[in-house]
């Protein structure tokens, strides 16, 4: 079988919508037996090259580290504790990571291509950086943790610990500039869901000796509790995220759809939501705030709710199993407020958890549904001869 030279059409519009050029060069690949077209798009110098800076930075601070303890005659350092190696990680890793993602999202922003950065509007960035710094330190906190136990006791001369700064700080580097260049609807819901996760589960963990279940999930935020600010801090982070990701949602999702009143009551209610959510973190339920708290609580209630039922006709393109999976949460849901009111079977703190659960993890499976009705735009073209 003689070679053959086979040329590829593309169609107009499809060329328009990539920006493509005459010049541009296309690169053919085959992958699970599909043949995948990519183009060498005309990138920014630091997008195109941001494997450098990571290093570039990593190494002048580290040498800045070095430098700093042989001005102070430090000869040995330890890995964890005060004023450790650990510390400088953190506090080092955390800063210029924050710094990198913010830099290198803003520069991306005039990326074409980039359908998510263009559709998020300046007022949701402060709430994006600081959803993504919290993880950053969450995580280094958690890693260094975890180091101390595995390594106890161990001390590190002047110039081993300026080397395992260098390569901590080139991974998180790394990391963060690949996150700022990839971010999404989907990569901004896993973002909520871990500040929800994160933020919970150490308030209960700070407070697990003063017995927090035998209250309720609200004692986390009160004044009686331990860091009662960290519990109420992160609802009020995650209904400013909640926000974003909505506001992003419905801007790329008017792009595909016209503006319907069914559009603008489902963002409505959504928003709501999330204001709602930001409110209990707000007004904890202390004895100043209890009545105002428990509303707040209860008008969360009645909006997922009012969401739950008024889906069927909000959602555009809802699929049966989607509108089924939802009618059983609202079931769920009245169940368990049956169980805990008439009943007696669940415990206020029990009955808090379970409810949290089922609406937040709904809410999590709208949103991911509103995104992949924005990514359902694929064009396919069949050519007849």
């Amino acid at each position: 079988m003689k070679n053959k030279n086979l040329q590829l059409l593309i169609p107009a519009d499809i060329s328009e919508k990539l920006d493509l050029k005459a010049d541009d060069k296309a690169i053919l690949s085959i992958r699970n037996n599909k043949l995948i077209v990519q183009f060498q798009e005309n990138q920014l110098p630091t997008a195109k090259n941001s494997f450098i800076w990571p290093i570039i930075i990593a190494l002048f601070t580290s040498l800045s580290f070095y430098i700093y303890c042989i001005g102070q005659n430090i000869q040995s350092i330890k890995l964890v504790g005060n004023s450790s190696l650990a510390t400088v990680i953190i506090i080092l890793g955390a800063i210029i990571g924050t710094i990198l993602f913010t830099f290198f999202f803003i520069i991306d922003r005039k990326n074409p291509h980039n359908e998510f950065a263009k559709n998020v509007y300046w007022r949701n960035f402060p709430v994006i950086v600081i959803s993504f710094a919290l993880i950053l330190a969450l995580s280094l906190v958690s890693a260094m943790w975890l180091l101390g136990v595995l390594f106890k006791g161990v001390l590190f001369d002047n110039f081993t610990a300026s080397i395992i700064l260098f390569v901590f700080c080139t991974l998180i580097n790394l990391g963060m500039i690949h996150f700022a260049l990839i971010i999404n609807g989907n990569l901004l819901s896993t973002v909520l869901t871990l500040v929800i996760i994160i933020g919970v589960v150490t308030s209960m963990a700070v407070n697990n000796s003063r017995y927090w279940w035998q209250h309720n999930l609200s004692f986390l935020g009160t004044n009686k509790a331990s860091s009662g600010w960290q519990f109420n801090a992160t609802l009020i982070l995650s209904a400013l995220l909640m926000l974003a990701l909505i506001d992003y949602l419905f801007v790329s999702l008017h792009n595909t759809y016209a503006h319907t009143w069914k559009l603008w009551l489902l963002r409505i209610l959504l928003t709501m939501v999330a204001i709602n959510l930001g409110l209990v973190g707000v007004f904890p339920n202390d004895a100043s705030f209890h009545i105002l708290h428990d509303h707040v609580a209860l008008f969360l209630i009645y909006f997922v709710l009012a969401l739950i039922i008024g889906i069927r006709w909000l959602l555009p393109e809802i699929t049966r199993e989607f509108m089924l999976l939802s009618y059983a949460v609202g079931v769920s849901l009245v169940i368990s407020e049956f169980l805990f009111r008439i009943v007696g079977y669940f415990s206020l703190t029990a009955f808090e958890i379970i409810s949290f659960m089922l609406a937040f993890g709904w809410l999590l499976l709208v949103f991911n549904y509103i995104e992949g009705l924005i990514d359902d735009d694929t064009q396919s073209y069949i050519r007849l001869e």
